[in-house]
């Protein structure tokens, strides 16, 4: 598995979002954009990891990144997932797994002490062309948006 590392161009994609429409990397472009990994929609982590971004959207528009959440699920979980929760973030959905795959987000990690194959979770962060400026894996749920933010410099 090869991870993303800064300077590398972000590999392309279109995913359907939780509507159903197709969103494509070249649509990122433009501005910055957080594009985040996670495992699956409707659990607590990466319940609380998407909430933590959708309160945080509108200061990191400010400073001019769009946030986007990937995971395996299919647009009609993402649609539930955004429903109960509130989101605000833009939710892509990639069940083959090859987004995840391309960005080094798929592949084996430790789970409760035992190697499996999964979601990674990772945030990788792109400039305004698609290259990647910070690549973060097997980071936490909990916390992790404030350490991006600290990380580019966004205070709290």
């Amino acid at each position: 598995m090869t991870r993303l590392v800064p300077g590398d161009q972000a590999p392309d994609f279109t995913l359907p979002d939780d509507e159903g429409k197709e969103v494509s990397l070249v649509d990122l472009r433009g501005s910055k954009a957080i594009v985040y990994f996670y495992p699956a929609a409707l659990t607590p982590g990466c319940t609380k990891q998407a909430c933590d971004f959708s309160e945080s959207l509108d200061s990191l528009a400010k400073d001019g990144y769009s946030v986007v959440g990937i995971s395996p699920d299919k647009p009609e979980k993402l649609a539930r997932f955004r429903a109960k929760e509130h989101l605000t973030i833009a939710l892509l959905g990639d069940p083959d797994k090859e987004v995840l795959k391309a960005w080094g987000a798929y592949g084996e990690k430790k789970l409760y002490g035992k190697t499996v194959e999964g979601v990674i979770r990772s945030t990788i962060v792109l400039d305004e062309h698609g290259v990647v400026t910070h690549a973060w894996y097997n980071v936490k749920a909990t916390g992790h948006v404030a350490k991006v933010r600290r990380d580019l410099g966004l205070g709290d």
